[in-house]
């Protein structure tokens, strides 16, 4: 057998003639043309024979279509659909002359509760077809980034539609970082829809569940990037949503922006103390930071006690070296201290923070008294606060423990007090 030969005969495949090979379904469909506008003639031939306003009716159609129709493949247009009613081509264009859904978002009157019971209908879509909450949240992002293509009108539809989707926990508020594209933002469409969009979310949450998930989805801090760059200031946020009647948001929005500037204060305060940083350098930077950030004396002051108290390693050290380290820090900063406690409100703040620390860390419960009479010698308390403290101002925490450590010590400041009223008298 020549060379030739043998090669032909190891290649050769055995074949069953006559015999026609059926593919796999899954390689059918992978193999199938994508073909958008079969899908929405399809999808409209009985989506448009509906009455628009019958939502049960509609509910059940598409509940039964994803038995014939890819949903799976083709729910990008699905939605695009049930959005905008038509299928959106490249550039955020909708062919005039293409079949048009009667049912849509865009179509649908221009009224808050007729657009919940749309947004429902998506929701029990979505409970049949789990697989299709991804696409839902994919396609509205798309559809957003073409605000600049839909009119007013479609644009306040939308806007209450997003709402409606966020607070059904369909998608999250983060789908409106699509919103912080320059060429939105630049003409305030992104400023305008977003706002629509938070009275929407806020007409069925409170400023606290919609503020935490503003959050957890960092929006928070990106609010100011949805004005144009020539007003991205907290005055101007400020003035506009309070304008719109949305002083909730601004109130939570400076709170949440204070408490990010009091966690990198700390956190600055606390490698300042740390290194050893003069106290008069430290003093200098707190007051930078009160004067930069609108801070008050008793909001600061409690940063200055714990970051005097994070310079003591309470984790490591033994138990009879905690009371030795604390009265050590507490006595090396005290210059700080009586700088941030010129009132007697603030002074009750901090006895009232000493307090709280004593009892959260049970290896410093014991030294309680010990801790309040050096800031007492050292002029950073004054009697009229620790008496204040003691009869009306103390907080519920371990209340027992430290006003049974303290009582002695408040008798004495009592009667010292009495003393200099009788001598004043003479």
């Amino acid at each position: 057998m020549t060379s030739t030969q043998s090669q032909a005969t190891t290649n050769s495949k055995p074949a069953l003639h006559g015999v026609k090979i059926k593919q796999r379904k899954g390689v059918q469909k992978a193999q199938a043309k994508h073909e958008p506008e079969v899908f929405r003639d399809q999808l409209l031939s009985q989506l448009n024979s509906i009455e628009k306003d019958n939502f049960e009716e509609i509910s059940a159609y598409l509940d039964t279509a994803g038995n014939t129709l890819d949903y799976r493949k083709y729910s990008d247009s699905l939605f695009e659909i049930l959005f905008t009613g038509g299928i959106i081509e490249p550039g955020g264009i909708i062919n005039v002359n293409a079949a048009r859904s009667d049912f849509s978002i865009f179509s649908s009157p221009d009224d808050a509760q007729v657009i919940k019971q749309h947004v429902n209908v998506f929701n029990k879509v979505i409970r049949r077809y789990k697989y299709l909450q991804r696409s839902l949240e994919d396609t509205l992002k798309h559809v957003l980034q073409f605000i600049n293509k839909w009119s007013s009108v479609e644009n306040n539809k939308l806007a209450m539609a997003t709402g409606y989707i966020i607070t059904s926990q369909l998608t999250s508020v983060s789908v409106l970082k699509v919103l912080l594209k320059d060429y939105l933002v630049k003409d305030g469409l992104s400023l305008d829809f977003a706002t629509n969009v938070f009275r929407t979310i806020l007409s069925e949450q409170s400023i606290d569940q919609f503020g935490k998930t503003l959050i957890n989805t960092g929006m928070d801090s990106k609010l100011i990037e949805l004005f144009p760059p020539n007003k991205r200031e907290e005055e101007c946020l400020a003035r506009h949503f309070e304008a719109e009647d949305m002083r909730q948001l601004v109130g939570f929005h400076q709170k949440n922006l204070k408490d990010s500037v009091k966690d990198d204060f700390l956190v600055r305060l606390k490698d300042m103390m740390s290194e050893e940083t003069k106290p008069a350098e430290v003093v200098a930077y707190i007051k930078q930071i009160m004067k930069e950030h609108k801070l008050n004396e008793p909001e600061v002051i409690q940063i200055v006690w714990m970051s005097v108290m994070g310079t003591v390693d309470l984790i490591n050290a033994r138990a009879d070296q905690v009371e030795m380290q604390a009265l050590r820090a507490i006595k090396e900063w005290t210059t700080v201290l009586e700088t941030f406690t010129s009132s007697p409100k603030t002074e009750v703040v901090l006895l009232q923070k000493v307090q709280i620390s004593c009892y959260e860390d049970a290896k410093l419960t014991k030294f309680f008294r010990q801790i309040v009479q050096l800031l007492y010698k050292n002029d950073v308390l004054s009697d009229n606060a620790i008496i204040f403290w003691a009869d009306k101002a103390h907080k519920p925490q371990g209340k027992t423990v430290f006003l049974k450590q303290m009582e002695a010590f408040v008798k004495w400041l009592r009667e010292n007090e009495d003393s200099s009223e009788e001598e004043d008298d003479e």
